[in-house]
C-alpha cells in the first residue's frame, strides 16, 4: 500500500507540475507560419461530459480529490481480475478493450464549462431523447434511426444505430467525445487547409480555410450531410471550425433530437508539447433551451492511425439480424 500511495503522490505531483510548465510554452509553426497541430492526438478521458451535482459551479478537483480519485482506482484494479469478462452478450467487453483512463492534465469535474453547472441544458418542449436497444429487441420507435449505437429493432439493417451500420462513429462526432476506444483524431495542414480524420468509422473532414470569421462561406441549404459542411479560420493561435448543414438523419447529441438546426464551432489550440485543448460549442435552439460548451485535452500520440474498416467483417450486424429470424422461428414453434 505504500507504494501505491507513494506512486499516486508523484502522478500528482506531475499533473501539477505539467500545467505550470504549460504556461511558458512556445507553439511551434508551420511553414506559413500557423501553429502546427499536425499528429496524431487521443481524447481519451474519465472526466464525466455532465458534472455530478456536488461540485455545483466548480470546475476544477482539488489536488486532494485528484489524489482520491486515483487511489480508489488503484483500489479497484487491484481488487478486480480485468481478464473476466463482464456478464451478458450486450456487455461483452472488459477491461482490455476500455480506453478511458484519461492521459496527461485531468483535473476537471466536467467537460462542460458552460452553462456554469456543467450541464447539458433542457430540452425544447417536445423534443425525443431515444434511447437504443441491443439485440432483436423492438419498440415503438420509428425510422429513421438518429441514435449511434444500440438501435430499435432487428427486422432490417435500418433498425440499427448508425456506428452499428458504419455510417458515424459513436465517438466521431462531429463534436468528437471521450468514448470507450478508439479516441484518435489526425490533423494534417496545409495553408489554405485543414483536415481532421477521426479513427473511429475513418471519417475525414477536409476543413477549407479563411482569413476571417467574416469571411467564412457556406453551402446552399439544401446541400446537407451526416457530418455538416466545415469551414474554419484561426483566431490567433487557435484553429477555429464551424460546422453547419447537417441533415438531421443523426441525433443532435447523444440521443436527443435531431441535427437538422446545429451550428457547431469547434476550437483546437496547443498548449504544450503533447497537448491540445479541444473546445466545442454546440448551439441547436430546435434540441436545447441554451448552447453548451465543453472542452477536452487531447493528447500527441506517437504512432500512425490505420484505417478503421468497419464493414469489412462487419459480423456483428449481421448475427444480431441472423438471431432475431432465429427468436422469431423458436417463437413462431412455440419453443420460446
Amino acid at each position: 500500500m505504500k507504494t501505491i500511495s507513494s506512486l499516486i503522490s508523484l502522478i500528482v505531483t506531475a499533473i501539477f507540475s505539467i500545467a505550470a510548465a504549460a504556461q511558458d510554452y512556445e507553439v511551434p509553426r508551420t511553414q506559413w507560419g500557423q501553429p502546427d497541430l499536425q499528429g496524431v492526438w487521443n481524447w481519451s478521458s474519465n472526466v464525466p461530459m455532465q458534472r455530478p451535482a456536488r461540485f455545483g459551479d466548480r470546475q476544477f478537483l482539488t489536488a486532494e480529490e485528484v489524489e482520491e480519485a486515483a487511489r480508489r482506482r488503484a483500489a479497484a484494479d487491484a481488487n478486480s481480475d480485468a481478464a473476466l469478462p463482464i456478464e451478458g452478450v450486450d456487455g461483452s467487453y472488459n477491461d482490455f478493450w476500455v480506453e478511458n483512463a484519461g492521459i496527461g492534465e485531468n483535473v476537471r469535474t466536467s467537460h462542460i464549462v458552460y452553462p456554469t453547472d456543467g450541464r447539458v441544458p433542457e430540452l425544447q418542449e417536445g423534443v425525443v431523447a431515444r434511447q437504443g436497444v441491443y439485440g432483436g429487441v423492438t419498440t415503438n420507435d420509428t425510422r429513421p434511426v438518429r441514435i449511434s449505437a444500440g438501435g430499435i429493432g432487428a427486422d432490417g439493417p435500418e433498425d440499427r444505430g448508425l456506428s452499428e451500420r458504419c455510417i458515424i462513429g459513436f465517438n466521431a462526432g462531429p463534436p468528437m467525445v471521450p468514448s470507450l476506444y478508439n479516441n484518435n483524431l489526425q490533423i494534417f495542414q496545409n495553408k489554405d487547409t485543414a483536415v481532421l480524420m477521426t479513427e473511429m468509422i475513418h471519417d475525414a473532414r477536409i476543413v477549407p480555410l479563411y482569413d476571417s470569421a467574416e469571411e467564412l462561406d457556406s453551402l446552399h441549404d439544401d446541400i446537407r450531410s451526416y457530418t455538416g459542411d466545415s469551414r474554419g479560420y484561426w483566431d490567433g493561435d487557435t484553429l477555429v471550425v464551424v460546422t453547419q448543414n447537417f441533415n438531421g438523419l443523426s441525433s443532435s447529441f447523444g440521443q436527443a433530437g435531431t441535427s437538422y438546426d446545429k451550428v457547431l464551432t469547434e476550437k483546437f489550440t496547443r498548449v504544450g508539447p503533447y497537448t491540445v485543448d479541444y473546445e466545442f460549442t454546440l448551439d441547436d435552439p430546435s434540441t436545447y433551451t441554451d448552447k453548451f460548451t465543453a472542452i477536452v485535452s487531447m493528447t500527441k500520440v506517437a504512432g500512425l492511425l490505420y484505417e478503421y474498416g468497419c464493414h469489412e467483417g462487419n459480423y456483428g450486424m449481421e448475427n444480431i439480424l441472423r438471431g432475431a429470424r432465429v427468436e422469431e422461428r423458436l417463437a413462431a414453434e412455440g419453443l420460446l
